[in-house]
């Protein structure tokens, strides 16, 4: 089984900045990409950003040039620097990881729990 822990939500000011964590643990081969999604009250899930096992990153167009993805490989863990923050990215975060399972090498993907992010105006 693999779990992913997420950490560093909480409640910021507009134009304040957060830094959200996630580390996966478990059964684990490789992860392939890693990704942070959010949703928001009454909205469907969306992409904010991944990042391939090479480092290969891409943004959502609302938070491109605001927030950062990175990883650890060595920790298994991702990270989402989100600065000048705006009230319309209050959501709750996920973060998700496409896991190669060990001896099977398939590959499976799993979900944080969700940290949430609330931005005042």
């Amino acid at each position: 089984q693999v779990q992913l822990v997420e950490s560093g939500g909480g409640l910021v000011q507009a134009g304040g900045s957060l830094r959200l964590s996630c580390a996966a643990s478990g059964s684990i081969f490789s992860i392939n990409a890693m990704e942070w999604y959010r949703q928001a009250p009454g909205k469907q899930r969306e992409l904010v950003a991944g990042i391939t096992r090479g480092g290969s990153t891409n943004y959502a167009d609302s938070v491109k040039g605001r927030f950062t993805i990175s990883r650890d490989n060595a920790k298994n863990a991702v990270y989402l620097q989100m600065n000048s923050l705006k009230p319309e990215d209050t959501a709750v975060y996920y973060c998700a990881a496409r896991v190669v399972i060990p001896t099977t090498f398939y590959v499976s993907t799993y979900w944080g729990q969700g940290t949430q992010v609330i931005v005042s105006s």
